[in-house]
């Protein structure tokens, strides 16, 4: 075991609920993919992958079951690299079994790395793939001298596993008593267990780029508006004046320092009641005065220690991980009714120009108990993946129409 590195450690704050809600409808695995401009070799992939768990030890770890809380333990077990044969996103957290919660497999040009959510955020798991690309990279072409990635400061093993979300956290904040309206719920007849919808559009980030500016938006908004838009087309008359509302991820660190590789991000809420003339302009408008409201540092700090007051409790400290689960599902269930669908936007990735000879796109989706939309960008490509357990495609149908609409191709 690493130096600095912990034997077990508390799952973080945004990880408590996952391991109750997994299941065969919803894995809480998530895929983020590298497509390189070359077949993968296996064999250079297990070595790359074997220098990779040297810097991210923390990853090396199982989930168990204790009397308070569940918690992570570190265990020796070997990564293995497999080509893939199971769907994506498959199940990796199994109860009672002592396996890690991430696997990486490979298919012709692309690298697989999955991860169960209680283990790692988007951004831990995207810093894990970039090492893990950059270290395959180097050893497939040795005499190109591709330079490693280095960060300027050296970022410890505690540094990688704090629990940022108790680091940040303060009692004297106020508590949060807004009432959150119930969403549109997205209907129709749902595939069962693992199976799902997967969509992934591939876009050009200098014109999306060129047509969010247009609106004087980000690309971000600009997306939230279109699915939003995308989803209003299929709202049962039943529901037509509920609003329609993304849940959007924020990556925490963007504003509390931290390098922790764990769970370590809160969330917003962005929806538009539609009014049967409801422009598209007007749901831009709209969503850029939620974004500019919501994502500001005493807002997000707020939700974020109002996310936390629960686990600090010490009522809720003292019993039993049988009577806490009955808090943490009903407060899960409880959340989930404000919320229509979710899009997570992890953003540009960087490397040095010299693996562009290499590197062709990354991309990113998740495993889904409704409807998800991700993103990220490298170089000029923008890959969008869309994950559904809908049977129907019609909300897909028309994000692809609306992107056409605004000369998006």
């Amino acid at each position: 075991m690493k130096e600095g590195y912990s034997n077990w450690r508390k799952l973080d704050n945004a990880a408590l609920a996952f391991p109750l809600v997994t299941g065969k409808n919803d894995t809480r695995v998530f895929r983020f993919y590298c497509q390189l401009k070359e077949k993968v070799d296996g064999e250079i992939l297990q070595s790359a992958l074997d220098q990779t768990m040297e810097k991210y030890p923390l990853f090396q770890a199982v989930l168990r079951k204790g009397l308070f809380w569940f918690y992570l333990e570190h265990r020796d077990i070997r990564a293995v690299v497999k080509q893939e044969t199971e769907p994506p996103c498959s199940r990796l957290y199994i109860p009672d079994k002592k396996s890690l919660l991430f696997q990486v497999t490979y298919d012709k040009d692309r690298i697989n790395f999955e991860v169960f959510h209680a283990l790692t955020d988007g951004t831990g798991a995207m810093h894990f793939l970039q090492e893990l690309v950059q270290n395959y990279l180097i050893l497939a072409h040795p005499q190109d001298d591709i330079p490693r990635i280095e960060n300027a400061e050296e970022v410890t093993h505690g540094d990688k596993e704090e629990d940022s979300f108790s680091q940040y956290y303060s009692s004297d904040m106020p508590k949060n008593k807004e009432k959150k309206e119930t969403a549109v719920k997205l209907k129709g007849e749902k595939l069962v267990h693992s199976d799902m919808h997967i969509t992934e559009v591939v876009l050009s980030v200098k014109d999306i780029h060129q047509k969010a500016r247009s609106y004087g938006a980000s690309i971000t908004v600009l997306l939230t508006a279109m699915m939003l838009c995308s989803i209003r087309e299929e709202i049962p008359k039943n529901q037509q004046k509920r609003p329609v509302t993304l849940m959007i991820p924020v990556n925490l660190r963007n504003y509390f320092p931290s390098y922790s590789m764990t769970n370590f991000f809160g969330w917003i809420e962005a929806g538009q009641v539609f009014e049967e003339n409801t422009r598209f302009e007007e749901v831009l408008q709209n969503l850029q005065h939620v974004f500019r409201t919501e994502l500001v540092k005493e807002r997000i700090a707020d939700n974020m220690n109002r996310l936390v007051r629960l686990e600090k409790n010490p009522l809720l400290r003292a019993v039993p991980l049988e009577i806490k689960n009955l808090f943490l599902l009903a407060g899960t269930t409880l959340g989930g009714r404000s919320i229509s669908a979710i899009y997570s936007n992890i953003g540009k990735i960087q490397l040095p120009d010299v693996f562009e000879t290499y590197v062709d796109s990354f991309g990113f989706f998740t495993s889904t108990d409704k409807l998800q939309m991700c993103s990220c960008s490298y170089g000029d490509k923008m890959r969008v993946g869309i994950t559904s357990k809908i049977l129907s495609h019609n909300i897909q149908r028309n994000f692809l129409r609306i992107l056409k609409e605004e000369g998006i191709h």
